[in-house]
């Protein structure tokens, strides 16, 4: 098992608890994310999971050029920091290039590196050197064993820790499917975090757009605690079909209760196993 990396004093990853990152794909308002971060708040308060919100400022990486991409930088920005202010949570952000990471780190706790971009050096040593926790998503692309290459690209440039998250591999065209033997294998590297909303697309799938199929959110979150995982990455909104982005693998809000309750039980039930 790797070192645990604490983003707050009260949040660490890797230290035994499960560490939920949640939140609408993009900043869409303020309205949203207000709304979202409402009732994820006193949900993890409620069942003892540490909470950090997640929502991307931008997002560079969509299907088409026509594609909603952001509300702007420092609205977006703006929008992330009042949930912090307001909620006390921490956050957690995309950022897409060098150029990017400055301003990101002025509100986000963590810095995301998408996973198309998980071997981009110059970004990963730009984030590593925010002195911000990175969490780098492994590409769809990549076998686990070699994110090994990623974390050393982000030790170079400083970091107060990096994760690792898992997001489903491409099989064919239009598809992902996950591998459990990465959770297992990067785990031994870093703290382990399991998307299980990105791991669901179906990749340019939607005719310009990212498809996914929703019904796998819960079934692929349930079977990543049972192997074994530090955190949970789900991306959820009160109303997929009208988001601005990947709606289609959006958990809907209202069921977020009911897939952290059954999370917990079995991470529990596998930790209990383990010790036996």
């Amino acid at each position: 098992m790797s070192a645990p990396v604490a983003i707050t004093p009260d949040v660490v990853v890797g230290d035994g608890r499960l560490v939920l990152f949640a939140g609408p794909c993009v900043v869409e308002s303020r309205e949203l994310l207000l709304e979202v971060a409402g009732e994820l708040v006193p949900l993890c308060a409620d069942l003892g999971v540490p909470l950090v919100f997640k929502s991307s400022f931008d997002k560079a990486n969509r299907t088409a050029a026509s594609s909603f991409r952001s509300i702007g930088q420092d609205a977006a920005l703006a929008a992330l920091a009042e949930v912090k202010e307001t909620h006390g949570v921490p956050i957690v952000t995309d950022v897409h290039s060098p150029e990017q990471v400055a301003a990101a780190a002025e509100v986000a706790d963590v810095l995301q590196i998408p996973a198309f971009l998980c071997r981009q050096t110059d970004l990963l040593v730009a984030a590593g050197a925010s002195g911000r926790v990175v969490n780098v998503k492994k590409g769809q692309f990549m076998a686990p064993e070699d994110m090994a290459f990623a974390l050393g690209k982000v030790a170079t440039g400083g970091s107060g820790g990096t994760l690792l998250t898992e997001r489903g591999t491409t099989f064919g065209y239009h598809d992902l499917v996950v591998d459990f033997r990465s959770l297992v294998v990067m785990r031994r590297l870093a703290p382990v975090v399991f998307d299980a909303t990105h791991s669901v697309q179906s990749p340019g799938g939607a005719g310009g757009a990212s498809g996914g199929a929703r019904e796998y959110i819960a079934p692929l979150a349930r079977a990543a605690m049972a192997v074994g995982v530090d955190g949970l990455f789900v991306e959820t909104h009160p109303r997929p079909a009208e988001a601005l982005s990947d709606g289609a693998s959006m958990l809907p809000l209202a069921e977020m209760p009911e897939l952290l309750r059954s999370c917990l039980a079995i991470g529990s039930a596998a930790a209990a196993t383990a010790r036996a």
